[in-house]
């Protein structure tokens, strides 16, 4: 059998770019400029070209939809419903990407008519299979924080850890108690103390930020909730 012998479907790729803004997930999306889904509401992405990687084409078709560059990516999962594209037979890569909220300046590229920031949990009417990759991405995000120390990648390089527990409840979706929180992100070994404190109303809050080696995921344990 050879090549000739198989349909070829299309093959793109997706990117769920999360940030913390004002106490709050949120997700960029793209409207979208072009048929199909013209004028919804979508997640920046593309087909991927025969020449490319998947993602060398994730990376492009960010550029060129919300102009954002220089972002690490990593590959959430492949969604391939037969009927998902309108278009024909349409296999989709998905990436994600978490960053700061300063990181980046999102701007509608030459694929769409605007390019801004949504809460995860106020979300519009999204085109194609969209909802469904977004609802996944945010329990895989889930789960990476439950695990990891991803939270590094979302917040600024030092914080209070008021805050950090605000981030870890926005994203989980639940609220977390103060003194087990404090306790189990303090044994986790994964932040340290910067020796400086943030003054403001109250009591001066120590300051933190992520050990050099809090990308290591923590295993043989579950952090939170």
């Amino acid at each position: 059998m050879s090549l000739e012998d198989y349909p070829r479907p299309s093959v793109t790729v997706d990117v769920i770019i999360f940030t913390l803004r004002g106490g709050d997930l949120q997700v960029l999306l793209i409207r979208r400029k072009h048929p199909p889904c013209q004028g919804m509401w979508a997640i920046p992405g593309g087909f991927a070209h025969v020449d490319e990687s998947l993602e060398e084409a994730a990376l492009r078709e960010l550029a060129e939809e919300t102009g954002v560059h220089d972002v690490y990516l990593e590959q959430l999962y492949t969604f391939g419903d037969v009927d998902r594209d309108p278009r024909g037979r349409v296999i989709t890569v998905a990436y994600f990407a978490l960053v700061p909220a300063l990181a980046i300046d999102p701007q509608a590229g030459d694929e769409a008519t605007e390019a801004r920031w949504w809460s995860v949990y106020d979300l519009p009417s999204l085109g194609f299979d969209h909802a469904g990759i977004l609802t996944y991405a945010l329990q895989r995000l889930r789960y990476k924080l439950e695990y990891t120390a991803v939270g590094f990648e979302l917040l600024p390089e030092v914080f209070t850890l008021s805050e950090l527990q605000e981030a870890y409840e926005v994203i989980l979706g639940e609220g977390l108690d103060k003194r087990n929180f404090r306790r189990k992100i303090l044994s986790a070994d994964v932040i340290e103390e910067t020796g400086d404190r943030r003054v403001g109303e109250g009591r001066p809050a120590r300051l933190y930020r992520f050990r050099d080696d809090a990308v290591a995921e923590v295993k043989a344990r579950r952090l939170f909730p």
